[in-house]
């Protein structure tokens, strides 16, 4: 046997495999963390989000959605406005009524080319109800 064969017998080459297996860890960890589920981005509220898709029997999450865009919109009226709706079907006149009052004085302070006359008639409406024993008077 010659003096090559006898070292190569003595050290064998399972250290070199060891430095290969290292990387293949945090490769693995890596492509392992790269499949997880990131969440979808969520839309960002806008003011037509009070009366989406609302269902009657879905009434009390359908106002906390629409807490949020007033929360969003303090100074447009037309929020306050359709949150006057889901107050008036839930039964909770007197919250409609403080949205209705809160809107009217947002629109009067507004230009008046600035706001859709369509909710600046609606708003008269709907404050002049409140003054007849409530919406709907």
């Amino acid at each position: 046997m010659s003096v090559t064969t006898e070292r190569a017998a003595l050290h064998p080459p399972a250290a070199p495999q060891r430095r290969r297996r290292r990387p293949l860890v945090p490769l693995l960890a890596l492509l392992l963390g790269g499949c997880v589920e990131q969440p979808l981005p969520q839309r960002p509220i806008t003011r037509e989000d009070c009366l989406r898709d609302v269902k009657l029997e879905e009434l009390p999450s359908a106002l906390l959605q629409c807490d949020k865009v007033v929360a969003a919109f303090p100074k447009d009226p037309g929020p306050l406005n359709e949150r006057f709706l889901l107050h008036t079907l839930a039964g909770n006149t007197a919250a409609a009524c403080r949205d209705i009052a809160r809107a009217t004085s947002l629109a009067a302070a507004a230009p008046k080319d600035q706001l859709d006359p369509i909710l600046r008639q609606d708003l008269e409406v709907r404050q002049r109800s409140c003054t007849k024993d409530g919406p709907g008077g």
